[in-house]
């Protein structure tokens, strides 16, 4: 067992440059890179405005687009880096930081509603109004928080991207057991398909208020099958406790806290919180998605 320690809705119009200024948030991370040369392609790069906390690795990521500093937990720097925009993608950001995520997230909407920005497309949760889980309680809270503060939106709620199951894909790459322990379905997607579907939504000029943006939902036992034929692989796919499961990460390298906050990140597959069967990712996209098979290749080769 291998793990990884680290960590059709068409219709957009190129909308006219004299008019409409876009920026896309937290733009140096996997996703917001895939989201901006997505939004680059269609609106030009001359009208998106990268923002990021380092802005010399944007700069050198996105030589073609203004740079500009933001900092979640700085709402003085998003202000400034929000000024003159029209159209936002806010890419929420990562637990654990100086102060907490929605605290961060408020920082960001003041300083929209501070610009006067007319439209925020938000990376949410699964049906984040009304799941239990634990990962969804922030995104509900700023999705209220951008309700409250009477901006235009679309709320993003992202499902599972499938590189996070890099350990489970190379474990069968290198035909070795796969192991898992959540008893339930996810969405599995590629991660730039959920940034191509933010891009074009952002730049959508009719946009739904609530995209619950998912692929397929698949058990684990699913995607071991769909990773045997991707790889010619004859490996064993086998459902063990959560305890085992743990384990059998300790047994890689890891320490237990370690081993046991990996295996946590099966918890919302297990609960239910990410069986959804909706077609909006692929309405958002224009297009079907990339077959399963396929999108397994496409992570091993990177």
């Amino acid at each position: 067992m291998i793990i990884d320690v680290s960590f059709k809705q068409t219709g957009f119009k190129k909308e006219s440059s004299l008019m409409t200024k876009y920026a896309i948030t937290a733009a140096t991370g996997n996703l917001g890179q895939a989201a901006v040369k997505e939004l680059n392609k269609l609106v030009g790069a001359d009208n998106v405005v990268v923002i990021a906390r380092n802005e010399e690795k944007a700069a050198k990521l996105f030589p073609n687009n203004e740079v500009r500093r933001g900092d979640y937990e700085d709402v003085e720097s998003m202000n400034a880096a929000l000024k003159g925009i029209d159209r936002v993608l806010f890419i929420s950001s990562q637990p654990g930081g100086k102060i907490g995520r929605a605290e961060e997230h408020q920082n960001v909407i003041n300083a929209m509603k501070n610009n006067s920005v007319k439209f925020v497309a938000y990376t949410s949760f699964p049906d984040a109004q009304n799941s239990t889980t634990p990962l969804a309680e922030d995104h509900r809270i700023t999705e209220n928080a951008i309700k409250a503060a009477g901006i235009e939106h679309s709320f993003l709620r992202d499902n599972w991207y499938l590189e996070n199951e890099i350990g489970f894909l190379q474990s069968g790459s290198a035909n070795q057991p796969v192991l898992y322990w959540a008893n339930n379905h996810a969405g599995w997607a590629l991660e730039r398909e959920y940034a191509e579907a933010a891009a074009k939504i952002v730049a959508n000029d009719n946009p739904q208020e609530v995209y619950e943006l998912a692929g397929k939902a698949r058990t684990y036992d699913d995607l071991g099958h769909a990773l045997q034929k991707a790889t010619g692989n004859d490996f064993e796919i086998k459902q063990v406790s959560e305890d085992d499961y743990i384990a059998a990460l300790e047994k890689t390298g890891l320490d237990h806290d370690t081993a046991a906050l990996f295996a946590s990140f099966q918890s919302p597959i297990d609960t239910g919180a990410l069986d959804e069967n909706s077609d909006d990712l692929e309405k958002a996209l224009g297009h079907e998605l990339t077959p399963i098979e396929d999108a397994i290749k496409e992570i091993l080769a990177r």
